[in-house]
């Protein structure tokens, strides 16, 4: 059964932990901007997104021509899995599932290379399944849900021996905004020296409108790009969603101000949590992995999720990502209000079980 985060709809007024939302919310020039466009929507959004388009090169200092639009994320992972129809692929695992999901839509074979705990689930080398046989790879940094941020140098490898074997490197950048070093992790530098490179962004996650579906693609290969083009249905990015991308990207100060935040409140719970055992051979314990975006990747007693859902709490259970099992969680980083409620609520699970084990309940 496909498990996602975000489960606002069937549990109302539950604090979301388990989406990895931006908790300022929409800037206001983005929430007008948007509602603004709603006066337009008796035309039909513009087919290849020019205006938008124009601002995000600006933005991300690229050619507009170099710019794909999307309805989210997810959809350039299906559009270019569609344009390319991959025979065999490569998914470092635990990671984003829609990648999976996309190749599979085209019968594609899968072969996961799993990123190990012992390593702290960094990729260490260039794994030996990457041969010519492998027609697409994809790699998200920071990984979700792993959190984990891995370096310009052994991607730069990783691209170097996807055009020896003629793969083309999906590189997912959707989270790299948060972490505050984006500049010297990018690899939107490289587009113009490699045809092979395809870097995936969105505002679905930094500018908190996952809403309104809104990614974008990068890309030197001009011939790819119009593959892509030539699969997308031509109004798949509507008018408000438009609006609000273009508003958005003006928006530098937010973003700033965003990696300023989410440090500052992903610093109190980290604290919060180191409190907490790490002894695996207690009946509780957390042991924190990754952290370098907007969300926290632990290890935990099975069954937490529940405990926290009976407290009108959601958290992400990854137990259904490849390569993880029960026991592994992530929570996103939200407001010094929530993050207090989520610790108040952790010490009374904690205490909850310790009361058990006193009356000898378990």
């Amino acid at each position: 059964m496909y498990k996602h985060g975000g489960d606002i709809y069937n549990y109302p007024n539950f604090i979301d932990f388990s989406a990895n939302i931006n908790f300022l919310g929409a800037p206001l020039s983005v929430l007008e901007a948007a509602g603004n466009a709603m006066g337009r929507i008796g035309h039909y959004p513009q087919t290849r997104c020019d205006r938008l388009r124009q601002v995000i090169a600006e933005f991300e200092q690229v050619k507009p021509e170099q710019i794909i639009c999307g309805n989210g994320a997810a959809e350039l992972f299906f559009s270019l899995t569609l344009a390319q129809k991959p025979k065999k692929a490569l998914i470092f695992a635990p990671t984003f599932q829609e990648y999976e999901q996309a190749l599979r839509s085209v019968d594609c074979e899968i072969i996961y290379h799993y990123l190990h705990v012992g390593n702290k689930f960094q990729m260490q080398e260039i794994p030996p399944e990457l041969d010519h046989s492998i027609d697409m790879v994809f790699f998200c940094n920071p990984n979700n849900p792993t959190g984990i941020l891995t370096g310009r140098n052994i991607l730069e490898k990783l691209l170097q021996k996807c055009e020896q074997v003629g793969a083309i490197l999906v590189v997912d950048e959707c989270f790299l905004d948060f972490t505050g070093m984006a500049q010297d992790y990018t690899m939107k530098d490289l587009l113009l020296h490699s045809k092979n490179l395809f870097v995936v962004k969105a505002f679905t996650k930094t500018f908190a409108i996952p809403g309104l579906r809104l990614g974008y693609g990068l890309s030197g290969n001009y011939e790819l790009l119009q593959r892509v083009r030539n699969v997308t249905q031509p109004w798949n990015v509507s008018v408000p969603a438009q609006a609000a991308g273009t508003a958005a990207v003006r928006e530098k100060d937010f973003l700033e101000m965003t990696v300023r935040a989410v440090e500052q409140e992903r610093k109190f719970l980290l604290e919060q949590l180191s409190k907490v055992s790490s002894d695996e051979k207690k009946l509780f314990f957390i042991q924190v992995y990754g952290y370098a975006a907007n969300f926290i990747f632990f290890r935990s007693i099975p069954g937490l999720e529940q405990k926290f859902k009976e407290n009108k709490i959601l958290i992400r259970n990854c137990d259904n990502f490849p390569g993880l099992c029960e026991g592994w969680y992530r929570i996103a980083v939200r407001t010094r209000q929530e993050n207090e409620r989520f610790v108040q609520v952790l010490y009374y699970i904690i205490q909850e079980i310790e009361n058990k084990t006193d009356n000898c309940e378990i």
